[in-house]
Protein backbone atom coordinates (compact mmCIF):
# COMPACT_ATOMS: atom_id res chain seq x y z
CA UNK A 1 0.00 0.00 0.00
CA UNK A 2 1.25 3.67 -0.90
CA UNK A 3 1.12 6.08 1.87
CA UNK A 4 0.96 9.90 0.90
CA UNK A 5 3.56 11.68 3.59
CA UNK A 6 0.98 14.62 5.17
CA UNK A 7 3.61 17.35 4.26
CA UNK A 8 4.00 16.46 0.56
CA UNK A 9 3.25 19.38 -2.00
CA UNK A 10 0.83 18.32 -4.03
CA UNK A 11 2.29 18.70 -7.20
CA UNK A 12 4.10 15.78 -6.24
CA UNK A 13 1.42 13.54 -5.21
CA UNK A 14 1.50 11.49 -8.35
CA UNK A 15 4.88 10.22 -8.17
CA UNK A 16 4.84 10.05 -4.28
CA UNK A 17 4.65 6.22 -4.63
CA UNK A 18 8.75 6.68 -5.64
CA UNK A 19 9.29 8.38 -2.70
CA UNK A 20 12.28 6.32 0.03
CA UNK A 21 15.03 4.34 -0.34
CA UNK A 22 15.49 1.54 -2.27
CA UNK A 23 17.67 -1.06 -2.81
CA UNK A 24 18.59 -4.20 -5.15
CA UNK A 25 20.64 -5.54 -8.18
CA UNK A 26 20.57 -5.12 -11.61
CA UNK A 27 22.18 -6.43 -14.70
CA UNK A 28 24.02 -4.58 -18.05
CA UNK A 29 23.68 -6.21 -20.80
CA UNK A 30 25.05 -3.98 -23.72
CA UNK A 31 26.51 -4.79 -27.38
CA UNK A 32 29.21 -1.68 -27.68
CA UNK A 33 29.27 -3.15 -31.82
CA UNK A 34 27.56 -5.74 -34.00
CA UNK A 35 28.74 -8.99 -32.93
CA UNK A 36 28.65 -11.08 -30.18
CA UNK A 37 32.09 -10.47 -28.88
CA UNK A 38 31.52 -6.88 -28.36
CA UNK A 39 28.38 -7.70 -25.55
CA UNK A 40 29.20 -6.16 -22.27
CA UNK A 41 27.45 -7.93 -19.49
CA UNK A 42 28.18 -7.85 -15.70
CA UNK A 43 25.76 -7.56 -12.57
CA UNK A 44 25.43 -4.76 -10.11
CA UNK A 45 24.13 -3.74 -6.73
CA UNK A 46 21.98 -0.26 -6.35
CA UNK A 47 20.92 1.83 -3.80
CA UNK A 48 18.62 4.81 -4.84
CA UNK A 49 16.72 7.08 -2.78
CA UNK A 50 14.27 9.35 -3.92
CA UNK A 51 13.66 12.78 -1.62
CA UNK A 52 11.65 16.11 -0.94
CA UNK A 53 12.10 18.96 0.85
CA UNK A 54 9.04 20.85 0.76
CA UNK A 55 9.58 22.34 -3.03
CA UNK A 56 7.75 20.60 -5.77
CA UNK A 57 10.21 18.42 -7.01
CA UNK A 58 11.47 15.19 -6.19
CA UNK A 59 15.49 15.15 -4.93
CA UNK A 60 16.88 11.72 -6.44
CA UNK A 61 20.19 10.01 -6.22
CA UNK A 62 21.27 6.46 -7.13
CA UNK A 63 24.62 4.83 -6.68
CA UNK A 64 25.92 1.50 -7.78
CA UNK A 65 28.44 -0.82 -7.32
CA UNK A 66 29.55 -4.10 -9.51
CA UNK A 67 28.88 -7.25 -7.15
CA UNK A 68 32.46 -8.17 -7.18
CA UNK A 69 34.57 -8.90 -3.66
CA UNK A 70 35.57 -5.62 -3.93
CA UNK A 71 32.50 -3.89 -4.43
CA UNK A 72 33.94 -1.91 -6.91
CA UNK A 73 31.95 1.39 -7.16
CA UNK A 74 30.13 1.57 -10.81
CA UNK A 75 28.16 5.04 -11.39
CA UNK A 76 26.57 7.80 -9.77
CA UNK A 77 23.34 10.16 -10.75
CA UNK A 78 21.49 12.77 -9.78
CA UNK A 79 19.01 15.02 -10.37
CA UNK A 80 15.26 16.27 -10.02
CA UNK A 81 11.76 15.08 -10.80
CA UNK A 82 8.86 17.29 -11.25
CA UNK A 83 5.37 17.44 -13.04
CA UNK A 84 6.46 19.23 -16.59
CA UNK A 85 4.17 22.37 -16.87
CA UNK A 86 4.69 25.79 -17.75
CA UNK A 87 6.33 27.59 -14.73
CA UNK A 88 4.20 30.61 -13.74
CA UNK A 89 4.57 34.35 -12.17
CA UNK A 90 3.99 32.39 -8.51
CA UNK A 91 6.37 30.10 -9.29
CA UNK A 92 10.38 30.49 -7.55
CA UNK A 93 13.20 31.38 -10.12
CA UNK A 94 15.01 31.97 -12.22
CA UNK A 95 18.18 31.52 -9.98
CA UNK A 96 17.13 32.76 -6.70
CA UNK A 97 14.40 35.17 -6.72
CA UNK A 98 11.10 34.02 -5.16
CA UNK A 99 7.47 33.86 -6.96
CA UNK A 100 5.23 36.54 -7.30
CA UNK A 101 2.16 36.47 -5.96
CA UNK A 102 0.07 33.58 -5.33
CA UNK A 103 2.02 30.32 -5.58
CA UNK A 104 0.51 27.54 -8.38
CA UNK A 105 -0.70 24.17 -7.84
CA UNK A 106 -0.92 23.82 -4.11
CA UNK A 107 -3.85 21.66 -3.46
CA UNK A 108 -4.83 18.09 -5.38
CA UNK A 109 -7.55 20.35 -6.93
CA UNK A 110 -5.24 22.53 -8.58
CA UNK A 111 -3.23 19.68 -9.77
CA UNK A 112 -5.93 18.00 -11.61
CA UNK A 113 -6.16 20.03 -14.25
CA UNK A 114 -2.67 18.80 -15.15
CA UNK A 115 -4.40 15.66 -15.65
CA UNK A 116 -3.67 13.83 -19.51
CA UNK A 117 -6.24 12.55 -21.25
CA UNK A 118 -5.06 9.23 -20.68
CA UNK A 119 -5.35 9.56 -16.92
CA UNK A 120 -1.20 10.62 -15.90
CA UNK A 121 0.54 13.34 -15.61
CA UNK A 122 3.90 14.88 -18.23
CA UNK A 123 6.77 14.79 -16.23
CA UNK A 124 10.02 16.30 -16.68
CA UNK A 125 13.57 15.10 -15.15
CA UNK A 126 17.26 16.37 -15.50
CA UNK A 127 19.67 14.26 -14.56
CA UNK A 128 23.45 15.08 -13.97
CA UNK A 129 26.48 12.18 -14.17
CA UNK A 130 30.03 13.12 -12.89
CA UNK A 131 31.37 11.56 -16.42
CA UNK A 132 30.49 15.21 -18.15
CA UNK A 133 26.61 14.03 -19.21
CA UNK A 134 23.58 15.84 -18.38
CA UNK A 135 20.57 14.16 -19.01
CA UNK A 136 16.68 16.21 -19.62
CA UNK A 137 13.77 13.39 -19.57
CA UNK A 138 10.51 14.42 -20.81
CA UNK A 139 7.88 11.36 -20.16
CA UNK A 140 4.64 10.54 -18.28
CA UNK A 141 3.50 8.74 -14.90
CA UNK A 142 0.24 6.98 -14.72
CA UNK A 143 -0.10 5.49 -11.85
CA UNK A 144 2.78 2.84 -10.70
CA UNK A 145 4.39 3.75 -14.20
CA UNK A 146 6.66 5.89 -15.31
CA UNK A 147 8.19 6.15 -18.43
CA UNK A 148 10.93 8.58 -19.86
CA UNK A 149 12.98 9.42 -23.16
CA UNK A 150 15.31 12.10 -23.22
CA UNK A 151 14.65 15.54 -24.99
CA UNK A 152 18.29 16.93 -24.69
CA UNK A 153 21.94 15.18 -24.14
CA UNK A 154 24.71 17.68 -23.30
CA UNK A 155 28.24 16.32 -23.27
CA UNK A 156 31.54 17.86 -21.78
CA UNK A 157 34.38 17.33 -24.22
CA UNK A 158 35.81 15.33 -22.53
CA UNK A 159 32.59 12.76 -22.23
CA UNK A 160 31.90 9.39 -23.72
CA UNK A 161 29.80 9.58 -27.24
CA UNK A 162 26.03 9.10 -25.74
CA UNK A 163 23.48 10.65 -27.44
CA UNK A 164 20.03 9.65 -26.28
CA UNK A 165 17.85 7.25 -23.48
CA UNK A 166 14.76 6.18 -22.49
CA UNK A 167 13.40 4.70 -19.21
CA UNK A 168 10.97 3.06 -17.87
CA UNK A 169 10.19 2.70 -13.66
CA UNK A 170 7.13 0.53 -12.31
CA UNK A 171 6.05 -0.59 -9.19
CA UNK A 172 5.43 -4.27 -8.81
CA UNK A 173 3.96 -6.59 -6.18
CA UNK A 174 6.24 -3.53 -3.93
CA UNK A 175 9.36 -3.75 -5.94
CA UNK A 176 10.29 -0.37 -7.77
CA UNK A 177 11.37 -2.43 -11.59
CA UNK A 178 13.33 -0.22 -14.26
CA UNK A 179 15.28 -0.66 -17.35
CA UNK A 180 17.22 1.78 -19.47
CA UNK A 181 17.96 1.49 -22.72
CA UNK A 182 20.97 3.79 -24.83
CA UNK A 183 22.11 5.61 -27.32
CA UNK A 184 25.80 5.38 -26.72
CA UNK A 185 29.29 4.57 -28.53
CA UNK A 186 28.43 5.03 -31.98
CA UNK A 187 25.18 3.07 -31.60
CA UNK A 188 21.18 3.36 -32.34
CA UNK A 189 18.76 2.87 -29.41
CA UNK A 190 19.40 -0.63 -27.33
CA UNK A 191 19.01 -2.47 -24.09
CA UNK A 192 21.61 -1.70 -21.80
CA UNK A 193 20.59 -2.46 -18.04
CA UNK A 194 17.48 -3.19 -15.75
CA UNK A 195 16.82 -3.43 -12.09
CA UNK A 196 14.70 -4.48 -9.39
CA UNK A 197 14.79 -2.66 -6.08
CA UNK A 198 13.18 -3.27 -2.63
CA UNK A 199 12.23 -0.42 -0.57
CA UNK A 200 14.17 0.10 2.61
CA UNK A 201 13.88 3.15 4.53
Amino acid sequence: MIEIPVDLPAELVPLSWLIGVWEGTGVVDYKTGEGDETRRTHEFGQRVSFSHDGLPFLNYSSYSWLLDEEHTPLVSETGYWRLDRPAEEGDRGPAMLPGVGIQPFTTPRAVEILRTPDDGFDIEVALVHPTGVNELYLGRVKGPRIDLATDAVVRSSNAKEYSAATRMYGLVENHLLWAWDVAALGNELRTHASGRLAHVD
